[in-house]
């Protein structure tokens, strides 16, 4: 089914009899049957009628709204889950620092896994650049979390982990894109300005699947206590940042699907203009649709339904205490 990106700036969302409608000063812009739409990301200054708004709500169809940088701004989502089972025994399990160590632990050793997956394959593809030095620098760094005993302490491994692994992303980078390290807001460049815009959205994703299988996602077990962040989907998609999001970036600069003309300065940061950004909603959606082997059942899947997974293989650790298994690329 569709996802559904709003970004035409003055545009109005309507439901027409059996039909999702776009339109603007009178024109229609888009017509999608209702039984196609799956989600709506709204960017920016677009209105949503009433009787739309009831047909998203009452069909189960999520919509979020972002500023139109792309940060996520808030959401209409359904009535919550029923799963009060579930909510209790994550309440419960956030009461215990033991269970809460050992769960930051497994988050982090998957994104240090896979950030070495990363850097090994563009070193086997490129092998003019070597990156064996700091690929060994992350195996300290997975050696080194085993013996942490705070999660603070996991959080600084982490923070180590991905400064080693954002030097060497930038030698990944061609086409003339500068990029000095991982500054969240406002991106101060290009590259900056393509992740934050990436990982805002998977984390928005992951935030309506652990809503709908009945998580609390303000509570995590990486990600403390801090009053509005959504710190569970935080936690899950430190397991995805690289193969969805990082990869992506990669990709789009390098193919030159978007060049440096594409950006603007904007309120103290750099973002993409209105065409390019559409053209990063398409190949955001081929990331998400494109399908790849599960490592643990070896069926083919896509990375959306990957991450649906990984949600539910959560709330099943928690109810009926069996391990959780990182996602890891090959």
């Amino acid at each position: 089914m569709a996802t559904i990106y709003l970004i035409e700036q003055g545009a109005k969302l309507i439901k027409e009899q059996k039909k999702i409608v776009i339109e603007k000063e009178g024109q229609v812009l888009l017509e999608i049957p209702d039984f196609k739409v799956e989600r709506v990301f709204i960017f920016g200054n677009i209105q949503i009628t009433t009787q739309a708004m009831k047909f998203l709500l009452e069909s189960g169809i999520e919509t979020s709204f972002f500023n139109i940088w792309g940060r996520l701004i808030g959401k209409l989502s359904p009535i919550e889950s029923k799963n009060v089972y579930l909510r209790i025994q994550q309440y419960e399990k956030h009461k215990n620092p033991e269970f809460v160590l050992s769960y930051a632990k497994i988050f982090v050793e998957g994104k240090i896994k896979n950030m070495k997956v990363v850097l090994q394959k563009y070193s086997h593809n490129h092998p003019e650049i070597d990156f064996s030095q700091s690929i060994a620098e992350l195996d300290g760094c997975s050696g080194e979390l085993m013996r942490k005993v705070q999660v603070s302490s996991i959080l600084g491994v982490e923070g180590r982990a991905s400064a080693i692994y954002f030097e060497c992303f930038s030698k990944m980078l061609r086409k003339g894109f500068m990029f000095e390290g991982r500054i969240k807001r406002p991106p101060p460049d290009p590259v900056n300005s393509l992740l934050s815009l990436g990982y805002s959205l998977i984390t928005n994703e992951m935030l309506s699947t652990v809503s709908g299988i009945g998580f609390d996602p303000y509570i995590g077990f990486l990600h403390t206590l801090e009053y509005g962040r959504p710190s569970l989907p935080l936690d899950l998609i430190e397991e995805f940042r690289q193969s969805i999001v990082d990869r992506l970036t990669l990709e789009i600069i390098n193919k030159e699907i978007i060049n440096q003309d594409d950006f603007e300065e904007k309120e103290a940061g750099v973002y993409l203009k209105d065409a390019p950004r559409k053209k990063y909603f398409e190949q955001y959606e081929k990331r998400m649709q494109t399908e790849i082997t599960s490592p643990e059942t070896n069926q083919r899947q896509t990375y959306r339904k990957l991450m649906f997974i990984q949600a539910q293989k959560l709330a099943k650790s928690l109810l009926e205490n069996q391990p959780y298994i990182p996602f890891t690329i090959r």
